[in-house]
């Protein structure tokens, strides 16, 4: 997608057990009995493609990424699978999918009054949308990452990156779906990941969310003074629990809507 930042797979997986969780809590939500045809939008580096493929083995499973390093990373870990390069705020599905799945990837895609119904109507009757976004745009560290990114000395180049993700909340996406469908259960979870400390968040942050502000930097000197003062901020933000180590609030926000 035009705009995109580029990912890296081996630094997204660096926490890829406390990436996968809502993955795994949102394939349980679904309540399907047999699906014949699933594809997963945005799936990365295969870790939720496994998962839709482990709980329904006989569905074809199909992996759509708009990013080629995800999908190679994807092929290597998972060869002889299918993996398609492809823009979610573009796709249009040559038939209906009896899932249609996307965990930790719509945040990235803009008009989502457009997207949903699109990606509803490609589901057959019966089958189901399923999704999970990012809901923290409120917490602290997101905040610090909007504050640090408006400093007047590179706040010109991280212009574009404050906007490039966009949640709504659950009523927004409730009021475009429901009557478009048989039945939507839409919740919100907030996990409390341990942490070794506030490095390990700009870690965490900078194989998703803080990706594009430190993209859009012109120099490493300018990228390394953005860091040391988001980290100034997240230690006070985050203070170290009694063994040391920090308690890293993350809400995420789950729709599965049934045709």
């Amino acid at each position: 997608m035009e705009g995109m930042p580029t990912w890296d797979p081996q630094l997204y997986l660096t926490f890829g057990g406390e990436r996968t969780q809502p993955a795994i809590d949102l394939v349980a939500r679904v309540e399907l009995g047999q699906p014949r045809r699933i594809i997963d939008l945005g799936c990365g580096p295969g870790n939720s493609t496994a998962l839709l493929r482990g709980r329904w083995p006989e569905a074809e499973v199909t992996g759509l990424d708009s990013s080629r390093e995800m999908l190679a990373a994807a092929g290597e870990n998972h060869p002889g699978w299918r993996w398609v390069e492809g823009d979610i705020g573009t796709w249009e599905a040559n038939h209906f999918y009896d899932l249609v799945f996307s965990n930790a990837a719509l945040q990235w895609v803009p008009r989502h009054a457009e997207v949903f119904p699109r990606l509803l109507a490609s589901v057959a009757v019966g089958g189901a949308l399923a999704v999970q976004m990012p809901a923290h745009f409120q917490s602290p560290v997101h905040q610090l990452i909007l504050a640090t990114a408006a400093a007047p000395e590179w706040g010109y180049l991280t212009r574009a990156a404050a906007e490039a993700i966009a949640v709504g909340r659950p009523s927004f996406y409730y009021d475009l779906l429901a009557p478009r469908c048989a039945r939507i259960e839409i919740w919100e979870t907030e996990y409390n990941h341990v942490l070794a400390g506030p490095g390990a968040i700009i870690d965490w942050m900078s194989g998703t969310g803080l990706r594009p502000f430190l993209e859009a930097l012109e120099t490493e000197e300018q990228r390394t003074a953005f860091r040391q003062r988001l980290l100034a901020g997240l230690s006070a933000a985050y203070p170290r629990q009694r063994d040391g180590r920090i308690l890293f609030p993350f809400r995420r926000l789950f729709l599965v809507a049934y045709r």
